[in-house]
């Protein structure tokens, strides 16, 4: 069976969008350690929820510290309940209404399908997961120097008659300006990553998919499907792992985010000089813009764990909106950074 055929019966998506390329970008960051460097105790997370410098991305105090005369600075951090985290680079990342100290720089924080596990690029560029709390910290991977190594995602399948079942980590390695996703074992310890295969093209065509110039990797589906971007094409790539390694160009567009079931595709494009949200399903529409009266810039969005909800990044914090488009984005956030959902 084509992966074309597969994808439309069996949750993948739909091939027809007409888009301009938005700008890609990577979201990896390092900036100054608020807290005094990694060379703190064993990650913990906070009694009690922190308030945030706003716009900084930078964690103050933790709330009540200042003297009683001092009013605490407004702060917005409703990641409680809902399974919304925010990392940034530093080494707290919100959730659950507070922040958690990992201990370590946390760069594109992403989550296992089940919760249980993060995966992230840390303060040295190692791929690393964690338990949810921080703790467990084990590096999968260490980078060989050289290399930038970001935005990594899971690519999780149960065993079928096709085949074993799979728990990798998919990520993007820049060497020498060159862009190339990379996988491996997300139980490895130490592991040594190989470049992934990206194949052919699917159907009717055989023309060779680029290998080179790839990123921003994002899976989902019970089948390990993975949707990614081409800087040099200006293209979104889907990656069908199912019953042979194939793939496909599902259109223009830039950080795309494959949903939990596999069903539906957002991405960024720029429309009017904004970076707007679009999303892509299975019905064979074009592509619907979920943020048409954009004012600001929209990027970097992430399912909730239901798949009805976006998390997207913005200059002034994060914003969530329904995959519906029924709403405008609301800002639950004032620390700009990278949304992911934990189940």
């Amino acid at each position: 069976m084509s992966s074309r055929a597969r994808l439309r019966t069996a949750s993948a998506i739909a091939l027809t969008v007409a888009v301009s390329a938005g700008t890609l970008l990577l979201t990896a960051c390092d900036p100054a350690d608020p807290a005094g460097g990694a060379s703190a105790p064993a990650a913990t997370a906070s009694a009690a929820p922190t308030a945030q410098a706003a716009g900084s991305g930078k964690p103050s105090a933790p709330a009540g510290s200042a003297s009683p005369s001092a009013k605490p600075a407004p702060s917005l951090n409703n990641t409680a309940h809902n399974g919304l985290t925010i990392s940034n680079g530093t080494r707290y990342v919100l959730m659950n209404g507070t922040r958690v100290d990992f201990g370590t720089e946390v760069r594109d924080l992403a989550w296992s399908p089940d919760g249980g596990s993060a995966a992230f690029v840390d303060g040295s560029g190692d791929l690393v997961v964690a338990k949810p709390d921080g703790s467990g910290r084990a590096v999968v991977a260490k980078n060989p120097g050289g290399q930038t190594w970001s935005h990594p995602t899971w690519q999780v399948s149960a065993a079928d008659e096709y085949g074993p079942a799979r728990s990798n980590l998919f990520f993007t390695a820049e060497d020498k300006g060159v862009l190339r996703l990379m996988g491996v074992e997300s139980a490895a310890r130490g592991g040594a990553p190989h470049a992934l295969s990206l194949g052919h093209e699917s159907g009717d065509n055989v023309a060779e998919l680029p290998q080179t110039g790839n990123l921003w990797p994002s899976g989902g589906g019970e089948h390990g499907s993975a949707v990614y971007a081409n800087r040099t094409t200006g293209q979104v790539y889907i990656r069908d792992d199912y019953l042979r390694q194939q793939g496909n160009a599902i259109g223009p567009g830039s950080e795309p985010a494959l949903s939990p079931h596999g069903d539906d595709v957002v991405f960024v494009r720029s429309v009017n000089g904004h970076s707007h949200i679009f999303e892509l399903g299975l019905d064979g529409k074009p592509a619907k813009d979920l943020t048409p009266q954009a004012a600001a810039d929209y990027t970097e969005p992430a399912f909730s764990a239901d798949g009805r909800t976006l998390a997207v990044r913005a200059a002034d914090g994060v914003y969530t909106l329904p995959l519906d488009g029924s709403a405008a984005p609301t800002r639950v956030s004032d620390t700009p950074g990278l949304p992911a959902y934990r189940r």
